[in-house]
């Protein structure tokens, strides 16, 4: 997403007056996250989209799903090019077709300025740079419901287009135990604190030098100074197709749109129980 430099300054004015702004600097964990479901901001996000949809997507944005899926959320007129119509909507049994004139613009993570990410490890975080992927799922998961939403994208002569979505989808058998924790982990302070690694490891920005990171240690009574405030509703993921396994290691990384927010948690299964490992910042 960084790399779309056509749009990234229009979006960056206009979701300074919602969010975090837009700077190189990661922010301080306390105020990484705002979310603020109001009418203005819905008129912020459609003043934006007019504004977006007047510049052309570049056609590199079509070899990364990332910087495709970040004007596909933000371009009203472009999301209706690329979705196929009309567009299978399934949901259980039941398979509907929606046409063009009924679709509504859906802005996706662009509402709360952040997405998350999920990987069993480390190093599947290069699969978002991968320009060979032809399919890629959005996850528009209900922490309550314990359900998902799938938005299903394939590219289709070299573009990417969003061809199915299925409605009340179950988790991930591979991701359902993590989920599950990880919804009374951002939502529970107690069972937070019961879920933290003694210690847990940090590696976060120098707040003495802006090129440099500093590491160190994080006890329990001291965590809460440090604590990011997590996403505990609704989270959006995105799928690379990265095959998930019943592991006893989760990353979750949470990655903020045009404001340089990235914050990387390590969780490790021990003993039957998650718990919460390192945070990169």
């Amino acid at each position: 997403m960084k790399n779309c430099v056509i749009v990234v300054f229009i979006l960056c004015t206009l979701m300074m007056m919602f969010t975090q702004g837009c700077t190189e600097k990661k922010p301080q964990a306390e105020d990484t996250i705002i979310i603020v479901d109001t009418p203005k901001v819905a008129t912020r996000l459609d003043t934006m989209s007019e504004l977006i949809s007047e510049e052309p997507m570049p056609y590199a944005a079509d070899e990364l799903f990332d910087d495709f899926i970040f004007n596909f959320a933000a371009n009203s007129k472009l999301q209706k090019e690329r979705i196929l119509f009309p567009l299978k909507l399934i949901e259980g049994e039941t398979t509907q077709e929606v046409d063009s004139s009924e679709w509504k613009m859906d802005y996706f993570f662009m509402e709360q300025g952040y997405y998350t990410l999920l990987f069993d490890d480390i190093s599947q975080l290069d699969i978002v740079k991968d320009t060979s992927i032809n399919q890629t799922v959005v996850e528009k998961i209900f922490l309550a419901k314990e359900n998902m939403k799938k938005y299903v994208f394939e590219r289709l002569r070299g573009r990417w287009m969003l061809t199915l979505i299925e409605e009340s989808v179950p988790y991930d058998e591979n991701n359902e135990s993590f989920l599950t924790f990880y919804k009374n982990f951002a939502t529970d302070v107690d069972f937070q604190l019961r879920s933290l690694n003694d210690p847990v490891m940090f590696t976060g920005p120098d707040p003495d030098d802006d090129f440099s990171t500093m590491t160190g240690e994080i006890a329990p009574e001291t965590w809460p100074a440090f604590a990011p405030e997590l996403p505990s509703d609704i989270l959006y993921n995105i799928t690379y197709g990265q095959k998930y396994t019943e592991g006893d290691k989760k990353v979750f990384v949470i990655r903020g749109i045009a404001n340089g927010l990235e914050i990387e948690l390590f969780f490790k299964r021990i003993l039957g129980d998650w718990k919460l490992e390192e945070i990169h910042e």
